[in-house]
């Protein structure tokens, strides 16, 4: 399943499925303990997430608030690109990172296409002098008057004149329009990768933002029936710091790759770059206006949204006491959170009701339509996504039963010798690294469950390991494959192979010295890491009986 994954040689849904066929018929595991894994409760906090996300782009709340942060920010590429990353990050945590960079590349080519003017217009100012040299040399008459010292006509002058303020022309040589033409290609360039690399950030900071973070959750109830550690509120409490900083920094590294950090950002100068800033700035305040005033829609799925996440992160924050205690201990989760709140979608109109109908009968209603249709939540639901989670959990069971996981972590005992804030890096690194070629989903499944044993044949609080892993599993970076966002934002055909190289090493790095950074400050205050947990005492049963069947041998051995 592993190999099949990874080679994607079935689809990935199909081999999640495999479990059900295999595992009954090979002796690993009977079928009634196979499927219940493929539904759990962890799969409809899943699903909640998606049908709220679905609910969002169906109104279009997610082009208002990503319009509205652009207009805070400023137009300078710099802040630009720190807008771009943070608005992306943030309906990441919510929707999917795919959904999410696919609506930001739009927003992001049309400022581009203000401040710059025409792509292939700019590739072609950033052709050298000796390109054109050549040219001519060739016969080929297409000579760039842009490439001459350029002199205003009358018509250029009266038109000048008319404009507030009289601007001098500015005369520049080819070389100084290559010069610049090369600054706004390497401009736009951070733009379009940005997005995808704030996407797939964003979705570490909640656990719906990325399956991944579902999975661990999963195979910590099935491995650690006992832990309680993460839920929703105590993750985001970790999660979301963590997120922030790493944006700071990618935004530190894309800023000053791409041409973004300089003198500009705290000086204001009035020249080509400022005119064409002005025109960014009106074209996204003529965007968000276009939209018009909030809806009775928008405003009621912004409140269902604000009310799924607060009570989500209030249910049981560990830090406070959340109104979980208010019903039964154990039978509030976030899955029935989350069920809760998106029902209420299917039923709540989407215009504003008309009370006269009450004192009129004969008055006109206005016509009822829900915030959401089945309709459109089965369309926009992957549900392929939800059975490649169920396998996993199905491929975890069977590691867990069969003794597999525990004979692997028992040959990986040489890592006991490394210090645990060293493993913690490699073990990010590892993953982030496979994961460049290998979906996230697909390298928790294989990994998780050998990273679970072996933090307990070392004797480490198993968070101490799955929780880097789970995370590092999200940062890849490097390739197009990678990700879906990196695929789209390759597809735009502007960024080269070697960009997303260049760009995704630094990225990886920041990343996994992030998550160390991380896990060994206030990850370790929150999750009680320097000590070896009571509820990872209990080994699994599988591990007991091989422990077991060990200890027969030598005694055995001993009497003879």
């Amino acid at each position: 399943m592993a190999m099949f994954w990874c080679t994607e040689a079935l689809p990935l849904a199909v081999t999640a499925m495999l479990p059900v066929c295999l595992f009954p018929t090979l002796g690993i595991l009977p079928s009634k303990k196979v499927c219940p894994q493929y539904f759990l409760e962890t799969n409809f906090l899943f699903l909640s997430g998606l049908v709220m996300a679905s609910s969002i782009e169906e109104w279009g709340l997610h082009r208002r608030i990503a319009l509205k942060v652009l207009t805070i920010v400023g137009v300078k590429p710099a802040w630009l690109i720190m807008g771009m990353m943070f608005t992306s990050s943030f309906l990441s945590m919510w929707l999917s990172n795919t959904a999410t960079t696919a609506m930001m590349l739009p927003i992001a080519n049309a400022i581009l296409e203000s401040l710059f003017g025409d792509l292939e217009t700019l590739k072609k100012n950033c052709k050298t002098t000796e390109d054109s040299e050549s040219d001519i040399i060739n016969g080929q008459s297409t000579v760039k008057l842009h490439s001459l010292p350029s002199v205003p006509t009358e018509k250029q002058i009266l038109s000048i004149d008319g404009m507030d303020g009289m601007e001098q022309i500015e005369v520049r040589t080819a070389e100084e329009i290559r010069s610049e033409s090369n600054y706004q290609l390497k401009v736009w360039k951070g733009f379009l990768i940005c997005i995808p690399y704030a996407a797939s950030i964003g979705g570490t900071a909640t656990l719906t933002g990325t399956a991944p973070n579902l999975i661990l959750i999963g195979q910590l109830k099935s491995y650690f029936p006992d832990c309680d550690l993460i839920n929703f509120g105590s993750w985001f409490a970790f999660a979301f710091p963590l997120m922030l900083l790493f944006l700071f920094l990618g935004w530190l590294w894309i800023a000053f790759l791409y041409g973004g950090l300089n003198t500009r950002l705290c000086f204001k100068k009035h020249d080509r770059r400022a005119q064409a800033e002005a025109r960014a700035k009106a074209l996204i305040e003529e965007d968000y206006r276009k939209l018009g005033p909030i809806n009775f829609a928008e405003g009621a799925i912004a409140f269902f949204f604000v009310l799924f996440a607060v009570l989500l992160f209030t249910r049981d924050p560990k830090f406070v006491t959340g109104w979980s205690v208010m019903f039964k201990k154990g039978y509030v989760s976030d899955a029935v959170t989350g069920v809760i709140i998106v029902s209420i979608l299917f039923f709540f109109p989407s215009q504003k009701p008309s009370l006269s109908w009450w004192f009129d009968p004969q008055a006109s209603n206005t016509p009822y339509v829900p915030l959401l249709s089945w309709k459109k939540a089965q369309d926009s639901v992957p549900w392929n996504i939800i059975l490649l989670l169920g396998g996993g959990f199905a491929m975890a069971k069977a590691c867990e039963e069969s003794g597999l996981a525990s004979w692997i972590g028992g040959h990986l005992q040489p890592l006991a010798e490394v210090p645990p804030a060293a493993a913690v890096m490699l073990i990010t690194a590892f993953l982030a690294c496979f994961t460049e070629f290998a979906s996230n989903t697909a390298t928790i499944i294989i990994f998780l469950p050998v990273i679970a044993e072996l933090a307990i044949r070392v004797s480490v609080n198993p968070l101490y390991f799955m929780v880097p892993a789970t995370i590092g599993c999200s940062y890849a970076f490097m390739l197009p494959v990678s990700t879906p966002p990196n695929s789209i934002a390759f597809a735009s055909g502007h960024l080269m192979v070697k960009d997303m190289v260049k760009t995704g090493c630094v990225m990886n790095v920041l990343g996994v010295l992030s998550v160390a950074l991380a896990m060994n400050t206030w990850g370790v205050a929150m999750f009680n890491l320097n000590t070896y947990p009571e509820w990872a005492h209990p080994l699994n049963k599988s591990a007991i009986v091989t422990d077991m069947h060990l200890m027969s041998v030598q005694s055995l051995n001993a009497t003879l």
